[in-house]
């Protein structure tokens, strides 16, 4: 089987809605048909302040979280990226392939950069593509499944796992992006023209999968609308009541005819309860496993130890050739 490997990063309490839309689901059904690896990448959020007890906190969340929306110890690897020592290890052997004006064309490092000034950014901000290539190459990828704003990092990945091969010999496989194509776009529902985000700081208009039935219910009935009150899709005119078709299409199944069929005639309040309905119904189960995983830490924690034992096997094997075909002395 082809070998997919994409990870998350443990930076809040709770995912949200788009971010299981476009990214987990995807994961989940990646899992049959492929050798499955994921990687909560507790390494990647050290770029920023951090708390220990919240990053120990939110690293354990994220595994409840991957775990009840589908990932499956069963069918994936789901492991710690920080349990796996070889990410640091290949990680600068990467950086040691990197040029310096590389590394500073990356778009993400540009743009966080430039919010806070370079010369106030961390180091491992500039340099964190090169331990994101080799949380890659580590495990012989063949495809990375990631949004269209990482399409630059996989290129970059590429580029080092050939600069390598040519000069040291075949070592790595060159992974290619798979390129979440989610029909399901979702936006903040208080913002329904921005992509919904933890970053954006408005967190009425984020539906969190940890929040209560009642706190995603209030958030829902709340959320912005557009002016008339025929519930018609056009993303232009009406990006408040598409927004909320469109998740109510994601969780029903429904289709947004059907749906506008069904409200034709109706206001907007009756709408917006019955997404809140669809909603709150579909994150319960998924919510309420979360939170039994999360009492039983000792399972969870045995969970991430076998997953990370497995990652460490495949990690150890392809560190190994790289520092042979590096002249490394084993």
């Amino acid at each position: 089987m082809k070998r997919v490997l994409s990870g998350i990063q443990p930076t809040s309490d709770s995912f949200h809605l788009g971010n299981y839309l476009g990214a987990v689901k995807q994961w989940v059904e990646l899992q049959d048909g492929h050798d499955a690896f994921y990687c909560i990448v507790d390494l990647h959020a050290l770029t920023v302040e951090t708390d220990p007890a919240l990053l120990r906190k939110r690293t354990l969340a994220s595994a409840a979280q991957l775990l009840a929306l589908g990932i499956s110890p069963d069918k994936s690897t789901l492991f710690v990226q920080s349990q796996v020592p070889q990410h640091n290890q290949l990680g600068w052997i990467m950086e040691c392939l990197t040029g310096f004006g590389e590394a500073s064309r990356m778009t993400q490092f540009k743009d966080k950069s430039s919010k806070s000034g370079a010369d106030s950014s961390r180091v491992a901000l500039f340099t964190y593509p090169m331990l994101q290539a080799a949380d890659i190459l580590l495990y012989q990828a063949h495809y990375v499944p990631v949004g269209e704003d990482q399409r630059q990092h996989i290129e970059l990945t590429r580029d080092l796992a050939g600069r390598f091969n040519s000069r040291y010999g075949q070592t790595f496989q060159l992974p290619e992006a798979y390129i979440l194509k989610t029909a399901a776009k979702i936006n903040d529902i208080q913002e329904p023209t921005a992509k919904m985000s933890k970053s954006s700081g408005a967190v009425a208009g984020v539906i969190e999968i940890m929040d209560s039935p009642d706190a995603n219910l209030k958030k829902i009935k709340s959320a912005v609308t557009d002016a008339g009150r025929e519930v018609t899709f056009d993303a232009v005119e009406k990006p408040g009541i598409s927004n909320l078709l469109t998740i109510h299409c994601a969780l029903s199944g429904r289709t947004i005819a059907e749906l506008e069929n069904e409200f034709a005639g109706k206001g907007y309040g009756d709408f917006k309860a019955a997404v809140a309905e669809v909603v709150v119904e579909y994150l319960r189960p998924i919510r309420t496993r979360a939170l039994e995983l999360l009492e039983d830490e000792k399972h969870l924690l045995d969970i991430l130890h076998q997953g990370s034992a497995k990652a460490r096997t495949v990690a150890e094997a392809t560190l190994a050739d790289t520092y042979k075909n590096l002249g490394v002395v084993l």
